[in-house]
């Protein structure tokens, strides 16, 4: 007996010490800070693109397969806190990272079983787990519960449970509510319904089994058990309940969106989108995207007859940069070259870059009433003699700057890229954010001015929109920024006064009347840039237009370098162009475009022909100069007629011209009088108009024009004998008479509207 009353002693001091060291060890263990990196999101968890409103675009899953998106606590629905909390820990606020109670009700249902079936797992326990990987044995329960007592006492229960929301497994790969509120109904989980985020905290229980993809029954059930626990922890009210009960599982395993696939690809393929991970917000507005696709797969259907089988267009927003609409091809998916992106494939854009040609060359002291030599010539280069030629074949003389560039001539602009100079011309386009064109001057030559180097279809849009920022490259954005964002640095391209220039003659649709005549698709209801271009053998066609607010270029062609038949820039770009800006302003408002005067230009009459200050002896209209560079006085007419310049005589020989011109400004014959009278100039007699496919009927006009009228007495036009207020004339189907009066003199044409 003295022998068992001496060890009990020892024993039970043994044991003390060691219970005692044990707590002490414990303690200080507790105390030790966490590294905070512990809890930082994983560095690869995919990427969600939104558009600019929050609609989900696309989402990539990490490296190791699973779908996971970080999203703050703060941005989460609340309903989907109350239901894990009921679901999962309803104690979760009352303990401190180990429920006792939950712990005891385990431990006889282990004891019982005789292994590990209840882990009485708190959700600090599971995050424990979830950060740690701890095993599913006793060891491991105690190492979670000790953790996890360590993670709430140092970083709280709104930071636990932040990092259990966005960690827990919800089936089908997704880590997360986020993750999983995407799958399995396409939203985040910042919009989830009570029913909703009563199945996803449903699916932590078992989410391979019972989520709605393997098993819709079941995630039911399960739902409405988180229900159940809601309504006994008292979290929702009795109403909100029963409709959470009555609703329906719609949307549930709905495929994953792939909306703007070229953009999105784009963006995900950049390296400097490589490190972004987690919820983007890009620039794209879904609506118009969806309304420019479709405007891009039906010019495809309409022109497909003429031998063009892919369009393309980009829009941009002229003061952010943003990106609000990327449509590489008519069809992603497409059999045959679907996922070609000719927004960012290279091609030639033809007579599209002549606008920074013009510019550069307003910079050096031309005007837009400056006479270009429109005649036969013949350049001498390292590889042979160059002789440029017009579209159409034909030889104007003498022509304005104006006239030259907004009817798109040929010949004019090859000659001012001979006197601007090849490398400032390559030097203007390439501080125009053409990147593209990164060989030497001598490689391009005087061929440059017609757009013979390869350019992509967002590099076009973006010196577009340099030249609305009144001459100002900045880069184009993909992700959004708020209230349209800064403009920011720039680099200078041309001047303001260049550039304002330049835009005046794009939209200036009189200027194009001698290459397109009265009709084309790049007349709007408001003032607009717009320019075409079209690559040799009418491989390429290409179209752009800029409004104070947004800029909008558009393709059309070949992904194959198949040559369509016979169509132009205006016949195939330019309906498509029409309709991508009516479609855009109906969105965003277009703003007033700058014009001249609002830069200090002065407005001079000038002769027609000649571009000189007027004498009252020519035909005259009305032009802008920058201080300093109005012309001299007219010295071609005079009240004899008008007399060519020498440069221009053999162009006038060859041509049958003569020397003498008429008083409307066109060239005649030396022995052929100026004619006495009216004279109808547009349209002529016999004409036939036929409306443009694609085009509103609204801006199928005519502008209706006369030679020989006296300078002050009014001119009055009728059509079938109905007065006409303005000198435009809008297209009716139909034979038509168009008379002009002018005191006693009239002159009268018959003309037919086609179908």
């Amino acid at each position: 007996m003295s022998y068992r009353r001496s060890v009990r002693p020892r024993w039970w001091r043994r044991l003390a010490r060691w219970g005692l060291g044990a707590g002490v060890a414990l303690s200080a263990w507790l105390a030790v800070p966490v590294d905070p990196a512990l809890l930082l999101p994983p560095a690869d968890h995919g990427t969600v693109l939104l558009d600019r409103a929050g609609g989900l675009l696309r989402s990539t899953r990490s490296l190791d397969g699973s779908r996971q998106q970080w999203i703050p606590l703060a941005d989460i629905d609340p309903d989907l806190l109350a239901a894990f909390v009921a679901a999962e820990d309803r104690r979760f606020y009352g303990h401190r990272g180990v429920d006792p109670v939950a712990l005891f009700r385990a431990a006889g249902q282990n004891l019982g079983a005789g292994r590990v079936v209840s882990g009485a797992s708190t959700i600090s326990m599971q995050v424990a787990r979830l950060v740690r990987g701890n095993r599913r044995t006793w060891g491991g329960k105690l190492a979670q519960a000790a953790w996890a007592v360590r993670l709430d006492r140092q970083f709280g229960k709104q930071a636990i449970l932040e990092q259990y929301l966005n960690r827990v497994p919800l089936g089908g790969n997704a880590d997360g509510v986020d993750a999983a509120a995407r799958l399995y109904f396409g939203k985040s989980a910042a919009g989830v319904s009570l029913a909703e985020a009563a199945m996803l905290a449903g699916l932590a229980h078992a989410p391979s089994r019972d989520n709605p993809l393997v098993s819709l029954e079941r995630a039911l059930v399960r739902r409405n058990r988180v229900l159940d626990r809601l309504e006994a922890a008292g979290f929702e009210l009795a109403e909100a309940l029963g409709s959470a009960r009555l609703e329906p599982a719609l949307g549930v395993g709905a495929p994953a969106q792939f909306l703007a696939p070229h953009f999105t690809s784009w963006v995900l393929g950049r390296s400097d989108s490589a490190r972004v991970r987690g919820v983007v917000r890009t620039s794209l507005d879904q609506t118009l995207q969806r309304a420019v696709e479709a405007e891009v797969r039906h010019t495809v259907s309409e022109m497909r007859a003429a031998g063009a089988e892919h369009a393309a267009a980009v829009v941009l927003d002229n003061r952010s940069g943003e990106i609000l609409s990327w449509v590489g091809s008519p069809d992603f998916f497409g059999p045959i070259n679907g996922q070609v992106d000719m927004v960012v494939s290279r091609r030639q854009p033809g007579s599209a870059l002549k606008p920074f040609l013009y510019g550069a060359a307003f910079d050096q002291g031309f005007t837009p009433a400056s006479i270009l030599h429109d005649v036969a010539t013949v350049y001498p280069t390292a590889t042979g003699p160059y002789a440029p030629r017009n579209y159409d074949r034909r030889y104007r003389g003498p022509v304005r700057i104006r006239e030259a560039l907004g009817s798109s001539l040929n010949v004019p602009a090859v000659a001012l890229a001979s006197e601007v100079g090849v490398a400032r011309l390559l030097g203007v386009l390439q501080r125009a954010g053409f990147a593209s064109l990164d060989r030497r001057a001598d490689y391009y030559g005087l061929g440059l001015a017609l757009g013979n180097g390869d350019v992509t279809l967002l590099e076009l849009a973006n010196g577009y929109r340099a030249l609305a920022n009144l001459g100002v490259w900045r880069p184009a954005r993909w992700t959004a920024t708020d209230e349209g964002g800064s403009p920011g640095e720039g680099v200078r391209v041309v001047s303001e006064r260049a550039a304002a220039q330049v835009l005046d003659i794009l939209a200036d649709p009189v200027a194009r009347i001698p290459g397109f005549g009265p009709v084309t698709p790049l007349e709007f209801p408001f003032r607009a840039a717009a320019k075409t271009g079209t690559s040799r053998h009418f491989t390429d066609n290409w179209a752009a237009a800029t409004t104070e607010r947004f800029t909008v270029a558009v393709w059309v062609g070949n992904f194959s370098g198949r040559p369509m038949e016979g169509v132009s820039g205006v016949s195939g770009a330019g309906p498509l162009l029409h309709r991508t800006v009516l479609a855009v302003a109906s969105r965003y408002q277009p703003g007033r475009l700058v014009q001249p005067g609002d830069l200090g230009l002065t407005p001079v009459s000038i002769c027609r022909l000649s571009g000189l200050v007027a004498n009252g002896y020519c035909p005259a209209l009305t032009e802008w100069f920058v201080p300093g560079t109005v012309p001299g006085p007219e010295t071609w007419s005079g009240p004899d007629g008008v007399a060519l310049p020498p440069a221009f005589s053999e162009w006038a020989s060859r041509s049958g011209a003569g020397t003498a011109m008429a008083a409307s400004g066109t060239v005649r014959s030396s022995n052929e009088p100026i004619p006495a009278g009216l004279k109808i100039t547009s349209p002529r007699n016999g004409d036939r108009f036929r409306f443009v496919p694609g085009v509103d009927s609204a801006f199928a006009t005519v502008g209706l024009r006369v030679a020989g009228a006296a300078r002050r007495a009014p001119v009055r036009w009728f059509v079938d004998g109905r007065a006409q207020r303005v000198a435009r004339w809008p297209l009716e189907l139909g034979r038509h008479r168009i008379e002009v009066v002018q005191g006693r003199a009239r002159d009268q044409v018959q003309v037919e509207v086609l179908p």
